[in-house]
């Protein structure tokens, strides 16, 4: 954990801030004692009060969005990129020439291999050049690379709620690489701020539904990353389902242990003893995802059911904070010096 601090005000761009990731960056930006909001893009909202858009903000953000501009972008000392896929490789190369660093909400960059994120995104890589400098932006696992780091890849929503569950026990050895399932579960505002059949509330409410069994885009991310920690390629089955809820995620780990007598729950309290994020819970609790709403939280239990062979890791995270805006934020803060809690200190909001 990182408690040095910089008082140095921090010069911020955000790309593409009208979503729902977006909107939540602005929130955390709005209350950072660093945070200094210089551009906010959106070509369709340019001239627009950010705060006639979201009244949320009122009061707290005074920008107007502009169309972006390179060489405005470029003053900046970070810019955020909460874009859909495929824009951040267009002005990648730009700002990072003029000295601008880069965390990148999206899937440009997670990825190591180009091939595959054009088998998996539908098209061909833009920036291929900057993938090996990338660093995967899950603090938990690369605090040093991110320190030093000119380009982040912050991770998806699942990835980082699976990668979190299972970490330790890759780490230990204690369980076998080739059997891991992940049985996750996903608000709506994970689909982004789109019109679309499947996201209006009277399609979503009174129902549950898996999707994507054919395989979904988070797949070689989590892969990649669980792979890495294992050193050798996992055998991940991973399976997404919508609820009819706004926020939150809940992953559910079934593994196989590789060791009869260890103690789990001492791993993982030992592992995250230091995570400012990482809520380790007592052995027979359930965490909620409404334990965790609006925060950069991610809550943490374990199970073992009698007779099945298996160990259970349950994780929960706020899709839009730890999912994405606020580990966004938490890796600007080890970037630049500030404490790793700074403007992600608030508490869950219930109900």
């Amino acid at each position: 954990m990182t408690n040095a601090t910089n008082s140095k005000p921090i010069r911020i761009g955000v790309v593409g801030a009208t979503g729902y990731t977006g909107v939540e960056l602005l929130r955390l930006l709005a209350r950072h004692p660093a945070a200094d909001l210089q551009v906010v893009t959106s070509r369709g909202e340019a001239g627009t009060p950010v705060a006639d858009l979201f009244p949320s903000l009122r009061g707290a953000v005074d920008a107007v969005f502009q169309a972006p501009d390179e060489a405005t972008l470029g003053e900046c000392d970070v810019v955020f990129f909460a874009t859909p896929h495929g824009v951040a490789h267009g002005l990648a190369a730009p700002l990072l020439e003029r000295g601008t660093r880069i965390i990148d909400l999206s899937a440009d960059f997670r990825i190591r291999d180009p091939e595959l994120w054009a088998q998996w995104y539908g098209q061909a890589h833009g920036a291929p050049q900057y993938l090996d400098e990338a660093v995967y932006g899950l603090p938990e696992l690369n605090r040093a690379q991110i320190h030093d780091a000119r380009l982040i890849a912050v991770p998806g929503c699942y990835p980082t709620a699976v990668s979190l569950a299972v970490l330790p026990l890759l780490e230990a050895g204690l369980i076998d690489p080739a059997d891991v399932i992940a049985d996750a579960k996903s608000g709506v505002s994970g689909a982004g701020r789109k019109a679309q059949i499947g996201g209006l509330f009277a399609e979503v409410q009174e129902d549950f539904r898996a999707y994507a069994s054919g395989g979904h885009r988070h797949w070689p991310e989590i892969h990649q990353t669980l792979s890495g920690v294992a050193g050798q390629s996992v055998g991940l089955i991973f399976q997404p389902h919508l609820v009819p809820m706004t926020r939150g995620i809940h992953a559910t780990l079934y593994l196989r242990p590789q060791v009869a007598d260890a103690d789990w729950q001492a791993c993982f309290e030992q592992r995250y003893r230091d995570e400012p994020f990482v809520d380790v819970m007592p052995p027979g609790a359930h965490p909620q995802t409404a334990s965790v709403r609006g925060t950069n939280l991610c809550r943490i239990a374990l199970a073992q059911p009698p007779h099945s062979g298996r160990l259970m890791v349950l994780s929960v995270i706020d899709n839009l904070v730890k999912g994405a805006a606020g580990q966004a934020v938490q890796n600007m803060n080890l970037m630049f010096g500030q404490a790793e809690i700074a403007g992600l200190d608030g508490l869950p909001v219930f109900p």
